[in-house]
């Protein structure tokens, strides 16, 4: 596999960021390619280079931390349920602009979508209606109640700028959870 050149993806980031950064404080509908250029320090050639538009550009930026969630709340698969909730609020902590600005722009509603099936599929795996709380159940409904209130929770918890540390929240959130599933 080639090496990709540290230019190229300080530029990416650095367009990325920029867009990050003005969703935070601007609708998405008016912020313009020579808006993220001059807020990246690039030429807009550069931005072109790279995405086709500023719609390609906050999918692929989306497309990122969904993945990148995916690949960091997945490493805790072997800690118990508080302690992987707990990681993964780190994740959202450690990341807040991105996800905080993601859950509160109306220009984004696509992301929360993507989040919510996300979280859908991971709750898949724990979802067991053969026994216990959710015996006789419909799986698809446990999945879609509990993937959509955690969902609401984090969003929640990040738009009034995380009142609980992660630990916290992670032990309200599996306190509730366990109460369900």
């Amino acid at each position: 596999m080639s090496k990709v050149d540290r230019r190229i993806t300080r530029s990416q980031d650095s367009i990325k960021k920029a867009l990050i950064g003005l969703m935070s404080e601007k609708s998405f509908d008016d912020i313009t390619i020579q808006d993220i250029s001059d807020r990246a320090n690039v030429n807009r050639s550069t931005v072109y280079l790279h995405y086709l538009d500023k719609f390609d550009l906050l999918d692929k930026v989306m497309e990122e931390h969904i993945n990148n969630m995916g690949n960091f709340c997945e490493s805790a698969t072997e800690m118990d349920f508080i302690e992987s909730t707990v990681h993964c609020m780190e994740y959202f902590e450690s990341n807040y602009l991105f996800f905080s600005t993601m859950l509160a722009s109306e220009g984004a509603p696509y992301f929360r979508s993507r989040f919510l099936k996300f979280n859908i599929e991971e709750f898949k795996k724990d979802v067991d209606i053969t026994k216990g709380k959710d015996y006789g159940q419909s799986e698809d409904v446990v999945v879609q109640f509990v993937a959509n209130a955690y969902v609401g929770v984090v969003e929640w918890w990040l738009k009034n700028g995380m009142p609980y540390p992660p630990r916290v929240m992670a032990e309200k959130v599996g306190d509730l959870l366990e109460r369900i599933v």
